[in-house]
């Protein structure tokens, strides 16, 4: 099984950067083998529609516009985001995962399997970092997420 964790955002707007910060923590802390692909995904939308459809798993990492504290994770799975009951923008990227996601399922290449991880941003500033809220949910949202893929059979260590 091919499994595809993908982290999108924008770096240069500090938390909404958290996906591909994400991918980073992943890839310096833990060790996969060739069955579970990091992606770093940054802005690129539907420039990636590809990799979404090429895999068996999906797990999306990024920020949520909604309700709630900053740092709080909510979870959502492929019949959520297909029928539109997430915030009515994930984040400030204009062509994000829920149309990515359309677009495959009406090609019909969705994976069965998808979830999202959107947590909600402290800050949209202008910065290269994250938020110390932010960057403190990084260790708990890797453990839970590897934690997963371990679940499914996936053989990951840690980097030491």
């Amino acid at each position: 099984m091919q499994t595809l964790v993908f982290g999108a955002g924008n770096l240069l707007c500090s938390d909404e950067g958290f996906g591909v910060h994400f991918i980073k923590y992943l890839e310096k802390h833990y060790l996969f083998e060739d069955d579970v692909e990091l992606y770093d995904g940054g802005t690129l939308g539907i420039m990636v529609t590809h990799l979404l459809e090429d895999a068996d798993r999906v797990f999306l990492i990024d920020v949520v516009d909604t309700a709630g504290e900053p740092g709080e994770v909510f979870r959502y799975e492929k019949e959520q985001i297909l029928l539109g009951r997430l915030p009515i923008k994930m984040s400030p990227h204009q062509i994000g995962i829920q149309e990515v996601l359309t677009l495959s399922d009406l090609r019909g290449k969705t994976p069965d399997q998808v979830s999202l991880f959107g947590i909600i941003p402290a800050s949209y500033e202008a910065g290269v970092e994250l938020s110390p809220v932010l960057a403190g949910k990084l260790p708990e949202l890797a453990e839970l997420v590897v934690d997963e893929l371990r679940a499914a059979g996936h053989k990951i260590v840690l980097n030491v």
